[in-house]
């Protein structure tokens, strides 16, 4: 697996937990407590690791020579919350078949 799509994979997973710790965050400011410091804790967080995971994607997209639209696809993902884990899933899908193959043939050599 190449390391574009590893760290592809970890961000799009921090990404969502991330996205969780900004909802707890938003529901004690919101509805608890008043008080915004989650939602300024993991604002930044999330934040940070929005840009990092567009910047992951490209990276992926790259090295994996995804289509146009699977590339569309991934960045839109980056908006509803937890969607990165299901496209990084949906990728990974997409990977292991030639995972196997890629062993054969190197083990063949």
């Amino acid at each position: 697996m190449p390391s574009a799509f590893r760290l592809f994979r970890a961000v799009a997973i921090a990404e969502a937990f991330s996205w969780a710790g900004l909802l707890v965050g938003m529901f004690f400011k919101y509805v608890v407590v008043g008080n915004e410091i989650g939602v300024r804790i993991f604002g930044s967080i999330h934040g940070a690791l929005f840009v990092l995971y567009v910047l992951a994607v490209l990276a992926a997209a790259r090295a994996g020579r995804w289509s146009l639209g699977t590339v569309v696809l991934g960045l839109v993902c980056a908006v509803p919350p937890f969607a990165t884990v299901w496209f990084e899933r949906r990728m990974t899908r997409r990977l292991e078949p030639a995972a196997p193959l890629a062993a054969a043939r190197a083990e063949s050599v």
